[in-house]
């Protein structure tokens, strides 16, 4: 955040407020007057708004006179121009820039000293800002220690005025209750279905089974909850899985009932769908992560699919993940809440295990009866067959694919480019960890070891698990090994999908898809086999939770392949024996992520602790985590090192000016302590900005790219 976006003329007026209201002094209370004297409202002519300036001291609501023109428009809720970082002369205020805003609420008198500047322009008499929506907003900006201009501005879409001249339409009555339907192969599924249809609030973490039924289960329980009269909200990660949803729940209620919130809609009609839920007369939502903040009413169920996938946190500041929105919602707005996917996260686990979730899972038979079989390779297979090994791709995979395109469409999923491993035990394939932190150990230039959280150097690593002495990294070429699949069987077509082309479909004739994690397209029937390269580039990213999202992409791909009974298989090329790999084999997600948070609450990892990231300028991270008023216990890891970000991309807020050299440093507290940890830091950030003490610093709460 740099100083200079508070805008010529903020400094006198604004920071004296500030200033004020630290030392404690009261203003005298002033009766609000206007420029050119003109009229004010008789009733409550004081107005607080949100002004759009998301920096961190200017976090606070503004007093404005709503001149009696503008009375009857300027309620809570609406859009509004102001004037802002206008200075005073003479007794009254002049110049300020006009910047949009929100008009919080309307009182009887403001506690500001002196002369308070009208509003300027009411854009809009739509109250898109709803108290409800106000406090989601709120709560997500002080758990993130943002801000709340940030907050609204992710939850409330940009102004369309041709949207909002047209009129939503009456919402039509509630639909009738679903049928059970495939949410009878899981014990606990029909009586879920009900809870929601009776208006209970029931919370569940749900491992759904492979195969294709997981929208159309999802859409039923979404069916449930707008039966009983009130509303739904589904949050998917992309655009293709929100569409296979929307066509599942079309065909359970019809057309008229629900809308889809993506960035595929363009943004006059996503706007035209948010002002219907708005307005009430639609009470269902499915859509990608801007939809978490969707004002639902009467809110009965918000639910979550593939929580663990990268889409579903922010980019943008204060960068909130869906899944933390909706948790924050359920509670708030006492509404069922249901977690989904193939995979399972640590957070999901961590909300069985305190028990405010109950697990939603099918029994054994039910796994094995619609899970593929997975088959893994060694290193003895692989030192067998050295023409293979050197190719990467051992004797076993060359006979999946080959048996599969006998029956159908082939899956091999491959690494996207760019991952970088981590260091692991040569022997044993055990990450190597900082004996202080228990942090990445990365090796530098002059080949030493060094802690990538705390950046203690590490002189004499031995392996906690065999006692090994030698490190292994190895880098996989996913795009060469691809292209030997495609020489490898020249009658066979071959389609690719990814980040530059990505299939939604593909027909079920014998045919290779190569594609990345995240991309792979739905195979009419489903896929025969699937083949999982490169394990080893998955398994050895420098990531905390490089094994978690290892498992999650290869179950995501081997989903999509058909059960054991119809023959279906799927190769993993990775090391047998280490845990994701089994989990994998057993398919079993939910106990992989039990023992994943039971080691972390060990090491002290999150979910189980909470962290935050403070990067900036050596000087300014050291005085910034000087000055903040840290929770009991805190620990400061680091600083280390940290790359500047691309020389291409814009210069962001908070960003330390060009060539500067960067540090990290993370704070980590114990449970309970995460909005202390907030607090102090934006609290100190604050002071930084007000006293205009070096250049600002990055902030992020529980950011999800620990190494």
């Amino acid at each position: 955040m740099s100083r200079e976006d508070d805008g010529p003329g903020a400094e006198p007026e604004q920071l004296a407020l500030i200033r004020e209201a630290v030392r404690g002094t009261k203003a005298a209370r002033a009766k609000p007057r206007t420029w050119r004297g003109a009229e004010l409202a008789e009733r409550l002519p004081v107005a607080r708004v949100l002004v759009d300036k998301g920096l961190v001291h200017l976090d606070r609501y503004f007093d404005y006179a709503v001149p009696a023109a503008m009375d009857a428009e300027a309620q809570p809720g609406v859009r509004v121009r102001v004037r802002f970082g206008a200075g005073e002369k003479g007794g009254r205020r002049e110049g300020g820039k006009l910047v949009s805003g929100f008009v919080v609420e309307r009182v009887a008198e403001s506690e500001f000293r002196g002369v308070l500047a009208p509003i300027a322009q009411v854009l809009s008499p739509e109250p898109v800002l709803t108290p409800e929506l106000l406090a989601l907003c709120r709560a997500v900006a002080d758990r993130y220690a943002g801000t709340l201009a940030d907050v609204v501005q992710l939850a409330v879409p940009p102004r369309r005025a041709k949207a909002e001249g047209k009129a939503s339409g009456a919402p039509l009555p509630p639909n009738v209750m679903p049928e059970t339907g495939s949410w009878g192969r899981y014990p606990a599924g029909p009586g879920f279905l009900a809870a929601l249809g009776r208006g209970d609030v029931p919370r569940a973490v749900w491992t759904a089974l492979p195969g294709p039924h997981w929208p159309e289960e999802l859409a039923r329980a979404m069916a449930a909850t707008l039966a009983s009269g009130r509303g739904a909200l589904a949050v998917l990660p992309d655009g293709r899985a929100a569409a296979r949803v929307d066509a599942a729940l079309g065909e359970l209620i019809g057309e008229g009932r629900h809308v889809v919130l993506s960035a595929d809609a363009g943004p006059e009609e996503r706007y035209r769908r948010w002002l219907a839920v708005s307005r009430g007369a639609v009470r269902a939502v499915i859509g990608t992560r801007a939809a978490m903040f969707a004002p639902v009413r009467d809110l009965g169920l918000v639910a979550i699919w593939d929580d663990g996938d990268g889409s579903h946190s922010d980019p943008h500041a204060p960068q909130p993940h869906a899944r933390e929105v909706l948790l924050q919602r359920a509670v708030t707005e006492r509404a069922g809440f249901l977690l989904g996917g193939l995979s399972c996260t640590v957070e999901a686990a961590q909300l069985v295990e305190t028990g405010w979730a109950r697990p939603l899972t099918a029994e054994r038979e039910q796994v094995r009866a619609a899970a593929p079989l997975v088959r893994t390779v060694g290193d003895a297979d692989e030192a067998r067959d050295a023409a293979a090994r050197a190719a990467r791709l051992p004797t076993l995979a060359w006979q999946v694919v080959r048996e599969g395109l006998k029956h159908g469409p082939v899956l091999v999923q491959v690494p996207r480019r760019g991952y970088v491993p981590r260091l692991a035990c040569e022997r044993c394939r055990e990450p190597a960890r900082c004996r202080a932190c228990a942090g990445p150990l990365e090796a530098r230039d002059a080949g030493e070891l060094r802690c990538g959280w705390c950046g203690r150097e590490e002189g004499d690593w031995r392996c906690g698990e065999c006692g090994g002495v030698r490190l292994r990294a190895q880098i996989v070429g996913a795009r060469r090994t691809a292209e030997e699949l495609g020489r490898a069987f020249p009658a066979v077509p071959v389609r690719t999908s990814g980040r530059d082309h990505v299939l939604d479909t593909v027909p079920g004739v014998p045919s290779l898809v190569v594609s990345t994690p995240g991309a792979e397209p739905v195979a009419e029937g489903g896929y025969a086999a699937a083949l999982l390269l490169d394990g080893w580039a998955l398994l050895s990213r420098p990531d905390l939770r490089a094994g978690e999202e290892a498992l999650r992409c290869w179950l995501q791909a081997a989903a999509l392949v058909r059960g054991q009974a119809e023959g279906g298989t799927v190769a993993v090329i990775a090391e047998a024996t280490l845990r994701p790999v089994q989990a994998l084999v057993r398919w079993d997600p939910a106990g992989h992520a039990v023992r994943e948070l039971a080691e972390r609450a060990e090491l002290g990892f999150p979910p189980v602790s909470r962290m935050a990231s403070v990067t900036g300028r050596p000087e300014d991270v050291a005085e910034m985590l000087a000055a903040a008023a840290l929770p009991e216990g805190a620990e400061v890891l680091g600083p280390v090192p940290v790359p500047a970000p691309d020389a291409g991309r814009p210069r962001r807020p908070g960003d330390p000016p060009p060539g500067e050299e960067w540090e990290r440093a993370l704070v980590r507290v114990r449970p309970g302590q995460g909005a202390a940890l907030a607090a102090a830091l934006k609290t100190a950030q604050a002071a930084r900005l007000v006293k205009r003490e070096g250049e600002a610093v990055r902030v992020r709460v529980d950011p999800p790219d620990l190494g």
